[in-house]
């Protein structure tokens, strides 16, 4: 089951690549090592969703449940869980081992599979986060069922006098499965709207209209992935692949903290540094590839895109990332052939 992500950042996103840098910015972001493009690594995506996949599961828990644990194992499948939790809580048998563990590293991994009770602070190796995102004991690892590529920038939003547009690229645009007839070069630029400049940025660009069937063809794309932002198609700018890293790395937006010393209350002397972030309003596309496997313990394919769904929620309100506590990492996810229902989102213009 290959499953479609579409997500827009309601925060700026900060991924850092560790270590401090000599040039525009201290701390900066992973970036595509081919195209110099910023992008959220898949291993982030990953790690985040598992936290939130199990963080959702133990929600679902009885408080008597978490807090009687000797009568634990006296109490039914139907009593560990509240009566209006959904099928892939209920109806997984392995959950009943979870754990908020389950969600981080394990911190038992000399312990024996089988030697895995319910009150188990490691991996449990039975529940549907353990089953989904995988495993290791002393004696038995597995795989996890659910794949994540990294999340590619699809349109980027740039500070324009006619206010904010976003930019996109025709290798951009296959990515999502768009494939347009266009012509574009360093100097020129292709929109929506009938003007003959157009700056990008502190960057001036010819323009010229896009041809029918190429709006046609967005159209058509934005029409079922609306990413909350309004008027949308006729804000993109088609820019060339050649120049398309120079736009977007030099509309990062940064931000300049200061450590505090915690004796006088003021600014740390020297403690000044600069981090680089991915703006609010970016698009991004990627996608959730789900195993199929024959064992008969395993969660269905349905269990865990259902699982997956249902903890996406977290993304816009813990976020992803560095620094979320200072106002970095929100996220909305469109995906599972989700409909957005064209409501505003911090993007807009």
């Amino acid at each position: 089951m290959n499953i479609p992500l579409y997500s827009i950042t309601q925060d700026p996103v900060y991924i850092g690549t560790g270590g401090f840098t000599i040039g525009r910015v201290d701390n900066t972001i992973v970036r595509d090592p081919i195209t110099r493009i910023p992008k959220i690594p898949g291993t982030s995506v990953a790690g985040t969703w598992r936290y939130y996949t199990a963080l959702n599961l133990y929600s679902y828990f009885r408080d008597e449940f978490k807090q009687d644990r000797q009568k634990r194992n006296e109490k039914t499948k139907d009593e560990l869980y509240l009566e209006n939790a959904p099928g892939w809580v209920k109806e997984y048998e392995g959950n009943q081992f979870a754990a908020i563990k389950c969600a981080g590293q394990d911190d038992q991994p000399n312990q024996s599979y089988e030697d895995v009770e319910r009150d188990s602070t490691g991996h449990c190796g039975r529940c549907i986060v353990c089953k989904t995102f995988g495993f290791s004991k002393k004696n038995k690892s597995e795989r996890g069922k659910v794949y994540f590529s990294d999340l590619h920038i699809l349109f980027f939003p740039v500070y324009t006098i006619f206010g904010t547009r976003w930019i996109t690229s025709k290798n951009l645009l296959e990515m999502a499965g768009v494939s347009i007839n266009e012509n574009t070069d360093e100097r020129c630029v292709i929109t929506f709207e009938q003007r003959e400049n157009i700056n990008l940025g502190w960057l001036n660009f010819q323009a010229k209209e896009i041809n029918k069937e190429t709006k046609n063809k967005l159209e058509d794309f934005l029409s079922e992935n609306k990413f909350g932002i309004n008027g949308l198609t006729e804000k993109i700018v088609i820019v060339s692949d050649h120049i398309i890293s120079q736009i977007i790395n030099s509309n990062l937006e940064t931000r300049t903290s200061v450590s505090i010393d915690p004796l006088t209350g003021a600014a740390k002397k020297g403690a000044l540094f600069t981090s680089e972030a991915i703006p609010r309003g970016t698009v991004f596309i990627g996608s959730v590839r789900i195993d199929k496997r024959p064992l008969s313990e395993q969660p269905s394919e349905e269990m865990v895109a259902q699982a997956l769904k249902d903890s996406k929620k977290y993304f816009e309100t813990l976020g992803i990332g560095g620094m979320v506590t200072r106002g970095f990492g929100r996220m909305k996810l469109f995906d599972f052939n989700d409909q957005n229902d064209g409501g505003e989102s911090n993007g807009k213009s």
